[in-house]
């Protein structure tokens, strides 16, 4: 189940719900207990479908060593899934709606597409929708929510690329293109965000007619409000810098030495540096989207993940 590898996960609905403008909330709680079902989820059925393949390359896991049986892993994988669409169904149809793809996503991948070109694509959709979980949950909107997750999308299609020669090595070319996936995903992460746009009930732009109606307008009294907003712009900006290195420095090293030489333990150990890295870019995420709070809650699953990763392997 990769204990490690689930400290990445809610870090994808509370960034989907910072990119929303709204704070997270009891629907975000369900929807990261759906992400946390779905994923595990995958992580039985993926060693069910590979039983045969792990017998050969890594005889040491739980179902080709017996550990485990192949009946109770496909099992594990069918109520997890069952359990993470109840989740989301409470979160309301929305999250539903995104859940379904999401969970169908995850087992196409592991049937059918995992061992061909499309596996990455489909990998980076899924967390892609999985970001978008937490956004249809807390607000029943995803379409704020869409760049955060095409670059979540983006980051693990490149991991994912990676991974898929974990076992027996392959070209330096590919964890080369990951390292230079990473410097532009934190270049642009780290870029300064726009303001916010106008909502609804902002006022309108005055025109100058009304001005000329009613003659020059009085000075008005500062209430103070403009430096503290200018204040959290500015700390939320250098959050988003911090978490932003705190992201490529997780991930850079590692792919650079397997790109140096990737064998198999440096390409593994660059696979699990860029899952741990994860967290540190949904962490970024929320905080480009001003969700100060949420983005310092994800960042303290990184050091959990770190010291669960000693002990069990996050691939």
């Amino acid at each position: 189940m990769r204990l490690p590898a689930l400290f990445s996960v809610p870090g994808d609905a509370l960034a989907g719900a910072a990119a929303t403008g709204s704070a997270p909330g009891s629907r975000t709680l369900l929807a990261i207990g759906s992400s946390l079902c779905l994923y595990e989820a995958g992580m039985a059925l993926n060693d069910w479908a590979d039983r045969d393949i792990d017998a050969v390359e890594r005889p040491h896991r739980p179902l080709p060593s017996g550990r485990v049986r192949p009946a109770a892993a496909l099992t594990a994988a069918c109520a997890l899934t069952g359990a993470g669409l109840a989740l989301a169904a409470r979160a309301g149809r929305p999250a539903l709606t995104v859940a379904a793809p999401l969970a169908a996503t995850v087992w196409a991948y592991d049937l059918g597409l995992k061992h061909t070109p499309a596996g990455p694509v489909a990998m980076g959709a899924a967390r892609g929708l999985d970001l978008l979980l937490g956004a249809a949950a807390t607000t029943g909107r995803v379409r704020p929510a869409l760049p955060s997750a095409a670059l979540l999308g983006t980051h693990t299609l490149a991991v994912t690329t990676v991974s898929r020669q974990e076992a027996r090595g392959g070209s330096p070319l590919t964890p080369l293109a990951a390292l230079a996936t990473t410097a532009l995903l934190t270049r642009w992460v780290t870029r300064r965000s726009a303001p916010p746009a106008r909502g609804h009930g902002a006022p309108a732009k005055d025109t100058g007619t009304a001005s000329a109606r009613k003659g020059p307008r009085r000075p008005t009294r500062n209430s103070g409000q403009e430096p503290a907003a200018d204040s959290g712009q500015e700390f939320a900006a250098l959050l988003t810098t911090a978490l932003g290195a705190a992201y490529a420095g997780t991930a850079a090293r590692p792919y650079f030495h397997a790109a140096l030489n990737p064998s198999p333990p440096l390409t593994q150990r660059a696979v699990g540096a860029g899952i741990r890295a994860t967290i540190p870019l949904q962490a970024t995420l929320a905080a480009r989207s001003r969700g100060t709070a949420a983005a310092l809650l994800i960042a303290a699953l990184a050091p959990l993940g770190a010291r669960f990763a000693k002990k069990v392997s996050v691939t």
